[in-house]
C-alpha cells in the first residue's frame, strides 16, 4: 500500500483518471490528490464584514494562533467566511454542527463551494437506537436495540476513506464525530490494491474481501457486498453506489470497470482500484487471536470478585462471545472488547474520526455555544449508563472504554481551532488568541425590528401575523416551551385554515430537512416548533417569528437562546419578530438590546455606502428524500395530504415504481389510522384551543378523503361521530320495550 502523499517513479507521468470527482473512485494515481488544493466556486466575492473578517483569521492561523473566534451575526455569510478561510489554510478541515439538520444544511453549502473537492457527511447512523442497560429498581435488562440508515453508514465510510488518501477533504461531522471507531491503521493498511495485469487468483480476491467484511450475495448487490459470476467479480465498496467489475482471464486481472448498478452500463475503465473495509471495525486475525486471550484474562481477574449471580451471568455471558468471536469473527455487542482489539491499556482514549486526520488539520466548531457543552456531557451520560451493566455481571470493566471521549482528550486535537457563533460562550471567548466580528451583511440586510406583545390574546394576535405574512408570500415561525403547546397550536391554526406543520424530534434525520425545504416551496405556511427553529435554519422566506412565553426563564428563553431565533427573520427584508410577555427579563433585555445595536451599526454602513437592502435569494434545493413520517401532519389537514398521497401512489404503480407506491400506501394507512382514532375522541371530548378550554367541533367533523363511515345502528356503533351516548342509551332502551 503507497503512503498518501507518495508515489512510485513511474506514476509521475501517468494522468488521473477523472478531472473533477464526484464520486470516489480509489485508485492509486489518486493518491497524488494531495498535491490539489481547495478550490472555491461561486459567483460572489466577499463584502460587508466578510473581507475584513477573512483576513484577521487568516492572520491568526499564520501566527499560529491555536484558538479564535468569529462572531459573525445570523444571515452575514459566516459558512462563506469559513470556506475562504479553508482556502487559504489549504489542509483537512473538520466542520463541526450541533445536530443533524444544521450538519445537512453545510453539507450542502460545502458541496456547492467545493464541487472538485471532496466534502463528506458524518453522523449517526441510527435511524433508532436503544442503548444496553440495566435497571436495579426493576431488576430489568434491556437489551441493545438499533436501526441503522445504510446511506448515513456509506457517507461515514466515504468520509474515513477519503482522509485516508488525500488532502483536500471536508468533513462536516455532529457529536458522533468523538465516539469510538475503529483503529485508521487497521482501516487504511487491511485494504488492498487490485491493478489491470496484476497477477491474482479468483479465490485470492474473495478470500481478501471477506477477510475485511465483505459479504458475497450473488444475488442483491448493496454496499459492503460483492458477487461472482464465473471469471467476473462484481464488488459494491461500502463508500460507493456503482459496481466494480474485476474482469479475470485464468490468473490475471484482464480489466477494471466501473458500472451502473442501475442500468449496467459502463461508466469508466480503471488501471487501478484501491479496496478499503466495507466496515469501519476492522483487525487482523493476529490481532484478534491477542483480544481474545486479554478478554479472558480479564474475565479470569474480575470472576472472583463477583457474588454468585454476577459471576454467574458475566461467565456465561463472555465465554458465548469468546465462541461467536472465534467462529465467526464478531459478536453482538462486540464494541464493548474494542479495547482489547485495539491494544490499549484501561482508561485510554479510543479511536475515533478525529485521529483519521493528520496532525496539521483545521476545526471549524459552527454554533461552538451549543457543539461546546454537548461535548462536555456526551462521556458521564455514556458511563452512568454503563455502570449498571458492569456492576450487576453484564459486562465486563473493559466495556467503560468503549466510550466517547472525555472533554480534554477532545482539546488534545484542538490545535487550529475557529469557533463560530453569534453568541459565543464564555470558554470559547476565554480560550480564543483573538474576536473578529461579522456584523455586516453582505446583503445589506438588518436585524429585524423586535416588539413585546402581552401574552393575553396571543393566539388571536399570531393568527393576524401570520394571515399578513403569508398575503406578502413570507412564511412564518413559531417557537414554543413545550411539546404539547406546540402540538395543540398546530392543530388549532390548521382549524383555523392555516396550512401548518410541526417540526419534532421524533423526524427522522433526513426528513427534517425535506419539511424545511417544503416550507420554502410553500407547501404549507407555517412551522411550530420548540428547539429545532434556532441554530442553522436558513430559510430566507421567513418574515413573521412569534415567540411564545418569552419571559419563562430558562435554556429555551435565555439571552443567547433569543438572539438565536431572532436572527433566524434576519434573511428577510420584511421580517419581523414579536416576543409575548407579560415581564421584562433580563435576558429578553439583553437580547433585545444587543439586537439594536447590531441593527444600528448596520443601519449607519447602509447609509454610508447608499446600500438598499434586499431579501436573500437562496435556490431550492432538489428533493432527495420522501417524508414517511405522519406525526408532523395536523389532524385537520389529514384528508387533503390522503388526496395528494393517493395520487402520487397511482403515478408511481403506472410508472412500475412499486416500491415508491408500497410506501405511500403504508404513509395512506397511517394517516387513515390516525384520522380514525381522531373520530373516537372527538365523540369523548371536544378539541381545545391552545391555553383556551374546550372549542366546540365543527359539525360533521373531519373524515379521510374518499372513505365515509358506514351508518351503523346506534346499539351496534356504540357512539361515533355525530351519535350521541345518551342517544345510543334511549335507542337500546326502546329496542328493548
Amino acid at each position: 500500500m503507497l503512503v498518501p502523499g507518495t508515489q512510485s517513479p513511474e506514476e509521475g507521468s501517468r494522468p488521473h483518471l477523472r478531472a473533477t470527482f464526484l464520486s470516489i473512485i480509489i485508485s492509486r494515481s489518486e493518491f497524488l490528490s494531495n498535491v490539489f488544493s481547495f478550490k472555491l466556486v461561486s459567483p460572489f466575492r466577499p463584502t460587508g464584514s466578510q473581507p475584513e473578517a477573512i483576513k484577521k483569521l487568516n492572520d491568526g492561523l499564520a501566527a499560529g494562533d491555536q484558538c479564535q473566534t468569529l462572531l459573525g451575526v445570523t444571515g452575514s455569510g459566516k459558512t462563506f467566511t469559513m470556506a475562504n478561510v479553508i482556502v487559504a489554510a489549504d489542509r483537512p478541515t473538520l466542520v463541526l454542527a450541533h445536530n443533524k439538520t444544521l450538519a445537512a444544511q453545510l453539507y450542502q453549502e460545502f458541496c456547492d463551494f467545493f464541487p472538485h473537492n471532496r466534502v463528506e457527511y458524518f453522523v449517526s447512523y441510527y435511524d433508532y437506537y436503544q442503548p444496553e442497560s440495566y435497571l436495579p429498581a426493576k431488576d430489568q435488562y434491556i437489551e441493545k436495540d438499533s436501526a441503522i440508515n445504510p446511506k448515513i453508514e456509506m457517507l461515514r465510510l466515504s468520509a474515513t476513506a477519503s482522509l485516508s488518501y488525500r488532502r483536500d477533504v471536508i468533513v462536516v461531522a455532529s457529536v458522533s464525530c468523538i465516539y469510538g471507531l475503529g483503529n485508521p491503521e487497521n482501516f487504511r493498511s487491511l485494504g488492498f490494491e487490485l491493478a489491470a495485469g496484476q497477477k491474482i487468483g479468483r479465490n485470492d480476491i474473495m478470500g481478501k474481501l471477506l477477510d475485511i467484511q465483505f459479504e458475497r450475495n450473488d444475488i442483491e448487490l448493496m454496499p459492503g457486498r460483492f458477487r461472482v459470476k464465473g471469471d467476473t467479480i462484481d464488488i459494491v465498496p461500502g463508500y460507493f453506489n456503482d459496481i466494480i467489475r474485476i474482469e479475470m482471464f485464468g490468473n490475471e486481472i484482464e480489466r477494471i470497470l466501473e458500472v451502473d448498478k442501475n442500468t449496467g452500463e459502463k461508466k469508466e475503465e480503471m488501471k487501478y482500484f484501491y479496496v478499503y473495509p466495507a466496515r469501519h471495525f476492522v483487525t487482523p486475525e493476529s490481532a484478534q487471536i491477542r483480544a481474545m486471550q486479554s478478554i479472558r484474562a480479564e474475565l479470569d481477574e474480575v470472576l472472583p470478585t463477583l457474588g454468585p449471580i454476577e459471576r454467574f451471568r458475566l461467565e456465561q455471558r463472555t465465554n458465548y462471545d469468546l465462541e461467536m468471536i472465534q467462529e465467526t469473527g464478531s459478536c453482538k455487542g462486540i464494541e464493548n472488547y474494542s479495547r482489547h482489539f485495539d491494544g490499549r491499556s484501561a482508561g485510554e482514549k479510543p479511536y475515533c474520526l478525529l485521529d483519521y486526520f493528520p496532525d496539521d488539520f483545521l476545526m471549524i466548531i459552527d454554533e461552538s455555544h451549543q457543539m461546546i457543552p454537548q461535548l462536555h456531557g456526551m462521556y458521564n451520560g455514556d458511563r452512568s449508563r454503563k455502570k449498571a451493566l458492569i456492576d450487576y455481571g453484564f459486562r465486563l470493566p473493559s466495556a467503560y472504554d468503549n466510550r466517547p471521549l472525555r472533554f480534554h482528550e477532545f482539546e488534545q486535537y484542538m490545535a487550529n481551532v475557529i469557533f463560530v457563533s453569534a453568541t459565543p460562550g464564555e470558554y470559547e471567548l476565554k480560550k480564543s488568541d483573538q474576536l473578529v466580528e461579522q456584523i455586516i451583511r453582505p446583503t445589506g440586510l438588518v436585524d429585524p425590528v423586535v416588539e413585546v406583545r402581552p401574552i393575553d390574546g396571543q393566539t388571536g394576535d399570531v393568527i393576524r401575523e401570520v394571515t399578513a405574512a403569508v398575503a406578502r408570500g413570507d412564511r412564518a415561525l413559531i417557537t414554543t416551551l413545550t411539546k404539547k403547546l406546540a402540538e395543540e397550536l398546530s392543530e388549532f391554526l390548521a382549524d383555523q385554515g392555516v396550512k401548518t406543520r410541526y417540526l419534532h424530534s421524533e423526524i427522522q434525520t433526513l426528513e427534517r430537512t425535506e419539511i424545511i425545504r417544503e416550507l420554502r416551496l410553500g407547501k404549507f405556511d407555517v412551522l411550530v416548533g420548540i428547539n429545532l427553529l434556532r441554530e442553522g435554519l436558513d430559510i430566507p422566506e421567513v418574515g413573521y417569528i412569534g415567540i411564545l412565553d418569552a419571559d419563562k426563564e430558562g435554556f429555551l428563553r435565555d439571552s443567547r437562546s433569543l438572539i438565536q431565533i431572532i436572527g433566524r427573520a434576519a434573511r428577510n427584508v420584511n421580517s419581523k419578530v414579536i416576543l409575548y410577555a407579560d415581564r421584562m427579563t433580563d435576558s429578553m433585555k439583553n437580547a433585545i438590546a444587543e439586537t439594536k445595536r447590531r441593527r444600528n451599526l448596520q443601519l449607519v454602513f447602509n447609509t454610508e455606502h447608499h446600500i438598499v437592502p434586499k431579501t436573500i435569494i437562496k435556490p431550492v434545493k432538489e428533493k432527495e428524500t420522501d417524508i414517511r413520517d405522519v406525526i408532523h401532519v395536523p389532524k385537520s389537514e389529514i384528508p387533503n395530504v390522503v388526496i395528494e398521497l393517493e395520487a402520487q401512489m397511482n403515478v408511481a404503480a403506472e410508472s412500475l415504481d412499486f416500491e415508491r407506491a408500497i410506501a405511500l400506501r403504508d404513509q395512506i394507512k397511517k394517516l387513515n389510522d390516525r384520522m380514525k382514532e381522531v373520530w373516537k375522541a372527538g365523540a369523548e371530548k371536544p378539541a381545545e384551543k391552545p391555553g383556551k378550554g374546550p372549542v366546540k367541533p365543527k359539525p360533521g367533523g373531519s373524515k379521510p378523503a374518499r372513505e365515509r363511515p358506514v351508518q351503523e345502528k346506534p346499539e351496534e356503533a356504540g357512539g361515533g361521530p355525530g351519535v350521541s351516548a345518551k342517544t345510543v342509551k334511549h335507542a337500546k332502551r326502546k329496542d328493548s320495550v
